[in-house]
């Protein structure tokens, strides 16, 4: 299933194939040829009549040297995956007509620790062992200017790392080393980063940018901002409807509370607002 997730870590491995290739050679020594980069078809069904798919597929070359990269983003174990992974590689092989690699990114540990396991393919000498990028391989950076020299890697390590006890340091590193890059590239990093995180971090996350002030803070800075303004109206809205039907005398139940405080549409709180003064119950409120 794809998620935000998803999503946002296969924005930031097409977002530079330059910044991908540099986090690569860090985390696994490749030799990867460095005149030209691009994002190609993920579509590697060329020679197969089954669709095979993969989530992102980069192409560099130097001369007559070339090197494809596969990615792929792993939030659960998939066994199926053991089965087509292979056909990946050996597809865009014939398609591309150069060697081919498997990169899985995987935010669990847990998942890590499956999706680095050696796949047999049942012919003697052939196995898979695909590269994995998890939160044991990759750094805790809470050093700007590293941050900025590697800001592929630092964006996939603030996902990779979010459940880490450091994360707010992590987070405010990688916000301000963004601001040392590329405006439109940074903001594009940001909506990444912040789209696939969950929880406290996201929330840290969305914090940092619509409070701070950076140069590549644009549109979606300004809808962050919006966004919490919004949430705040919400509330008020939620906790005056609490005190009006209190006051008239009616149990409100946990489910009912919940439900009026988890709505973010202030039309909505409006309209319950307003039958507030007439209905005969907390049921009517909703209907």
């Amino acid at each position: 299933m794809v998620t935000a997730l998803h999503e946002g870590l296969i924005g930031i491995t097409t977002l530079d194939p330059e910044e991908t290739a540099r986090t690569l050679r860090t985390l696994f020594g490749f030799h990867i040829p460095s005149s030209t980069s691009e994002v190609i078809s993920n579509e590697l069904s060329e020679i197969s009549p089954s669709v095979y798919r993969a989530d992102a597929a980069l192409l560099y070359t130097e001369g007559r040297a070339k090197l494809a990269v596969i990615t792929e983003v792993q939030r659960q174990r998939d066994d199926t995956k053991h089965w087509t992974w292979l056909a990946y590689i050996a597809n865009m092989r014939a398609r591309d007509r150069c060697p081919a690699l498997l990169v899985v990114i995987c935010p669990s540990r847990a998942v890590a620790v499956w999706a680095s396991q050696r796949i047999e393919t049942g012919h003697p000498g052939l196995a898979l062992c695909p590269f994995v990028i998890g939160p044991d391989n990759t750094p805790v950076i809470t050093d700007v200017a590293e941050a900025v020299g590697n800001i592929g890697l630092a964006a996939i390590a603030a996902i990779t790392h979010s459940e880490d006890p450091q994360i707010k340091a992590i987070l405010a590193t990688l916000v301000e080393a963004l601001d040392h890059i590329d405006p439109e590239k940074a903001g594009r990093y940001a909506e990444y980063v912040t789209v696939a995180l969950t929880g406290d971090a996201q929330k840290e996350m969305e914090q940092l940018m619509a409070t701070q002030s950076y140069l590549y803070q644009g549109e979606y800075a300004q809808s962050l901002l919006a966004k919490g303004q919004a949430e705040g109206e919400a509330r008020g809205e939620a906790k005056g409807l609490l005190v009006v039907l209190e006051a008239r005398g009616f149990r409100v139940t946990d489910e009912d509370r919940d439900r009026i405080m988890s709505c973010t549409d202030t039309k909505t709180l409006e309209k319950w607002l307003q039958r507030a003064a007439l209905v005969d119950s907390v049921s009517k409120l909703f209907e």
